[in-house]
């Protein structure tokens, strides 16, 4: 059945249909508008507006429906209207059918129905959610949570194998999903990415149409009549042109001066002061012209000139830098045989590495008076007393001495010499008061220092004896003998690293007492203070090479474990219980109560070859066989307070006066050198020293001077023992 427009009736609900759905998306856009307009700050604004423009949306389109005519009464009434009435109608519907045409033509290709329904929080950028686990909202207010991404990237990497899609996979921003581009799509990026247009149908390169054609046309473009300016003189211009001419009368303005081509030079410095602090180069040094060639750089030099073969030979075997000539001088017959210099271009490039690496630059003297450099020490007569002549010579030993020793009376000298003798000596006459011979090289003698005890130690080849020497008191002798007789062996012997051996009838008629056996050569011996042990240096390169003797209990012990180095010499600190060991490079200083290494001290010499500590026991001396003599300060540093360099040769022995502030030094140049050394009480005042005097009288034999020195104990004396056989007292 059709109504009185020629439609069916379903036309009237399509109609009424479409006019709803258009109030719909009317009020849908609306509604987007008034949300696009009023932005709210926070999320939960933004969603009520969203739900009060929803419900007013839902409101007016349950009104229209109220309004709109039955389909039921209008089915049975329209066959009952009169024609005037359908008349009017039919316009009515097919004004309404186009409108609905029309609207559905323009949303036909409505873009915002396409978009992904799974994301309805609008254009937010989605960074405002990076730090949540949602990206929005939905019109029910709950969270939009993202896409779980829990893949790392050992899955992305089989999914890129597995999969043969996996290139044209990409993450969409608006819902966070992956989706796979079309082949549309791919050749729509590979255009863009070649720089092409998007749209494959664009031809970029058509023909252009020219707006005016190149013929001349009677009529004009236009016919819009001039204007008035364009005939008639503008008042502005004419104010402007004045004002210029105003300008240039009072040289404000000058006119344009032709362009001299010639170019002009001027010099850079001439507005400097040569007599400036920092004028440009000031300091500037030419740089130093090159030796002119001389007969050896010659075609043809004289024949003292070449070198002979042997020269040839010597000088192809010396390193570069110790050469005299970088070249051998050669003879040429004539100018046109000489052949090109090989090293030219290697001594042109040193000449200009000299020129631009090393610095030239003008310093100003000092004007220094060499007498301010010297210190300012005192005068040797303000210094005495101290030994200043010879006063007497101890001859009979027929080979070097050694060794010598003082009492501690200061009346006797014991002397060890390599003809196989231990000589003891009278001080004040020089005369032999007793000879023993002991059938080796005695190396090292020491006087016991306790002056209650008489006893001499002397070491001979492997062995160290004591022996009485029966001089002086005679009281001090027998109680020396009843001590040595009072010791008890024990039941069971102990390992020791050397033998305690008793000696015969004869030995003990020529005043030895007592023996002890080493295993190896024994090189110096030493008392402690008391006067009870003795301290041994074997020639070895074990750790037993330092052994400690007690005489009353007859005990012998090694105090170390390892050995570090050659020990030269030992010797025990005067008051308290340090032991001082000296080897080729250092001297370390052991305390023997807690078994411990105290200090270790570096003399920075090349080989040590004695040693001496000062009776206050804070300061040491040493020598060395690179003629050096070496001050240390205890109490200061670990490194030398002051180094000697008066001798010529080695120096074979240094000593202390246990008295007076001296301190002498031997060496193989044959003189006796003393020094004057003040230590004092106060800590922040370093040691005086002050070479005071020169003593000579030994004469040098097999390149061997004096061999050992030692003060008197009372007196400003010195002995000194040489290789030429003699013991000199000076005085």
């Amino acid at each position: 059945m059709a109504g009185a427009c020629g439609k069916p009736h379903m036309s009237r609900h399509r109609c009424r249909g479409n006019d709803v759905w258009n109030l719909i998306r009317s009020c849908r856009y609306k509604s987007l508008l008034s949300s696009a307009i009023l932005t709210p700050v926070s999320l939960t604004a933004r969603r009520v507006c969203f739900q009060a423009s929803k419900i007013w949306a839902v409101t007016r389109v349950r009104k229209t429906l109220k309004e709109w005519p039955d389909p039921a009464v209008t089915k049975t009434t329209i066959g009952q209207r009169r024609p005037e009435e359908l008349a009017q109608a039919a316009p009515l519907c097919s004004r309404t059918e186009e409108a609905g045409a029309l609207a559905q033509d323009e949303y036909e290709e409505d873009s915002s129905d396409e978009e992904d329904i799974r994301n309805t929080v609008g254009n937010v950028p989605l960074a405002w959610y990076d730090e949540f686990p949602h990206v929005g909202y939905d019109l029910d207010g709950k969270r939009i949570y993202k896409p779980l991404r829990t893949r790392d990237e050992l899955d992305q990497f089989l999914d890129k194998m597995d999969d043969p899609d996996f290139w044209r996979t990409v993450q969409d921003k608006m819902t966070g999903r992956d989706l796979r581009l079309t082949d549309e799509q791919v050749a729509l990026v590979h255009r863009l990415q070649r720089g092409q247009f998007g749209d494959s149908g664009f031809n970029p390169y058509e023909p252009a149409v020219d707006f005016f054609s190149g013929d001349i046309m009677i009529h004009p473009v236009t016919n819009r009549p001039a204007d008035k300016r364009s005939f008639i003189p503008s008042l502005v211009e004419k104010e402007k042109v004045s004002r210029m001419v105003h300008a240039i009368k009072m040289g404000w303005i000058k006119p344009r001066r032709p362009h001299d081509p010639t170019p002009s030079f001027y010099d850079l410095w001439a507005q400097e002061d040569p007599n400036a602090v920092l004028g440009r180069h000031k300091m500037h040094v030419p740089a130093p012209k090159l030796a002119l060639p001389g007969h050896a750089e010659s075609y043809n030099p004289p024949p003292e000139y070449l070198p002979t073969e042997e020269e040839r030979s010597a000088w192809m075997q010396q390193e570069p830098v110790e050469r005299k000539l970088n070249f051998l001088p050669q003879k040429f017959p004539s100018l046109r045989t000489v052949p090109a210099y090989s090293r030219f271009i290697q001594e042109r490039f040193e000449r200009c590495l000299d020129l631009y690496l090393c610095p030239r630059q003008r310093k100003m003297r000092v004007n220094v008076d060499p007498e301010d450099l010297i210190p300012k020490l005192p005068r040797p007569r303000d210094l005495q007393p101290f030994p200043v002549c010879q006063a007497l010579v101890y001859r009979g030993h027929s080979d070097l001495v050694r060794c010598l020793s003082v009492s501690p009376g200061g009346q006797w000298l014991a002397s060890g010499s390599d003809d196989g003798t231990l000589k003891l000596w009278e001080v004040a006459t020089a005369r032999c008061m007793k000879t023993v011979h002991v059938g080796g090289v005695v190396r090292s003698i020491a006087w016991n220092p306790n002056p209650t005890i008489c006893l001499v130690a002397a070491a001979m080849d492997d062995a160290v004896l004591l022996l009485n020497p029966a001089l002086g008191d005679r009281l001090l002798v027998g109680s020396t003998d009843q001590l040595l007789e009072a010791f008890t062996p024990p039941e069971e012997p102990a390992l020791q690293p050397a033998r305690w051996l008793e000696v015969s009838e004869e030995e003990h008629q020529r005043g030895l007492r007592l023996r002890t056996c080493h295993s190896k050569p024994v090189t110096q011996v030493t008392w402690h203070g008391r006067g009870d042990y003795l301290a041994v240096v074997l020639s070895s390169q074990e750790h037993t090479q330092v052994l400690l003797h007690q005489v009353s209990r007859r005990r012998s012990q090694s105090p170390f474990r390892r050995s570090h180095g050659q020990v030269q010499c030992v010797a025990f600190h005067p008051s308290r219980p340090f032991l001082l060991v000296a080897s080729q490079r250092s001297i370390r200083i052991y305390h023997l109560l807690r078994q411990e290494l105290t200090k270790k001290l570096m003399p920075n010499c090349k080989w040590v070859s004695s040693m001496a500590v000062h009776p206050a026991g804070d300061n040491i001396i040493c020598g060395s066989y690179d003629s050096k003599l070496v001050w240390f300060d205890l109490d200061l540093s670990t490194k030398p307070y002051k180094v000697l360099r008066h001798h010529k040769k080695a120096l074979r022995a240094v000593a202390f006066h246990p008295r007076y502030p001296l301190f002498a030094s031997g060496s193989d140049d044959g003189s006796v050198i003393v020094c004057h050394g003040m230590v004092y009480n106060d800590l922040l005042q370093n040691p005086l020293l002050v070479p005071v005097k020169v003593l000579k009288g030994h004469t040098l034999t097999r390149d061997l001077g004096v061999l050992d020195v030692a003060f008197h104990p009372t007196q400003p004396w010195v002995f000194s023992s040489g290789a030429d056989g003699t013991i000199r007292l000076f005085s």
